[in-house]
């Protein structure tokens, strides 16, 4: 394996011949565009991270190396290597070499070199999403729309399963305080299609389902059922298009964090918060009524510290 001495004289001699260095973007950018492609598992992640905070020596590993040092086995190498658009790890590791061959003749630095940006890279990330949420919001009339029709629905019910559940418990938790029966379900299988069900004939109408990625097989069929119930289904997600989306009647669609081994999602919890906001202005009345007798009731039981 060249050292990264070594590999500097390679880029030199890249420089001073008629090839060109691979591409004048930082190099680290260079990573990010080619990792943030595809949808990647957590473990293809962490091989994307050492990749990126360790290129100048990494691009010259050999696969059982770079599988060793990122703490995955061989196969999740060649996995990743397919994911992100290469024919294998061979034609990854060539792509890997031109960018840190023109690092080094370009003297930029990568993130071995500067890894605090690497975080900074995911609340950038994270920043683009909210400032695209902002635009959809210059027309909120969807939104206002969806929270007219989820307050309406007695019981509603909230469907979040695996990576998901976290986003539905946040909705649902809030939604109790100003809906009188707000149904939640975390479980797949028959326990879900049991509470939907249930949901139905007790006379709901609406389901808000919340999908974030990996997108779960128990999702789908969870939505299916529901609208084969007689629900209709409004869907927080990071996908306009797809499986999932395709069985909606309405797609709530914004970006989740995809920078760190797993993903963030500031953009949908800011969805979900605006359709709480929607459902407390489509009944104001029940709103005020609802909040104000849990307020009393939490102060007689004590429910919060007192600052």
């Amino acid at each position: 394996m060249p050292s990264p001495q070594q590999a500097r004289a390679q880029a030199s001699a890249i420089t001073s011949g008629k090839t060109a260095p691979e591409a004048e973007a930082a190099p680290t950018s260079q990573l990010r565009a080619l990792f943030d492609q595809p949808r990647l598992s957590p473990g293809q992640r962490r091989i994307a991270q050492y990749l990126i905070e360790h290129l100048t020596e990494a691009a010259f590993l050999s696969i059982t190396e770079l599988a060793d040092r990122a703490g995955v086995s061989q196969p999740s190498v060649t996995r990743f290597a397919a994911a992100v658009g290469f024919s294998g790890y061979p034609a990854l590791r060539e792509k890997l070499q031109s960018i840190a061959l023109g690092a080094l003749a370009g003297g930029h630095a990568t993130a071995e070199e500067d890894r605090g940006n690497e975080l900074q890279a995911a609340v950038d990330a994270e920043i683009e999403n909210l400032e695209n949420l902002r635009r959809d919001f210059a027309d909120p009339d969807q939104v206002i729309d969806v929270g007219r029709q989820l307050s309406a629905s007695a019981p509603l019910t909230v469907l979040g399963l695996r990576i998901s559940a976290s986003l539905a418990e946040y909705f649902a938790y809030a939604a109790r305080r100003i809906h009188p029966d707000v149904r939640l379900v975390t479980r797949g299988g028959s326990v879900a299609y049991d509470a939907l069900l249930q949901s139905r004939e007790a006379g709901g109408t609406w389901v808000l389902a919340f999908s974030m990625p990996r997108h779960a097989h128990e999702t789908l069929a969870a939505v299916r059922l529901a609208r084969g119930a007689g629900l209709r289904v409004a869907l927080i997600t990071d996908l306009a298009l797809g499986p999932v989306a395709d069985e909606a009647d309405v797609t709530l669609a914004t970006g989740t964090g995809s920078r760190l081994v797993f993903d963030s999602y500031a953009a949908p919890g800011v969805m979900a918060a605006a359709l709480l906001q929607a459902m407390t202005d489509a009944d104001p009345e029940r709103t005020q009524a609802r909040l104000e007798a849990y307020e009393q009731v939490s102060d007689q039981h004590q429910f919060f510290l007192r600052d």
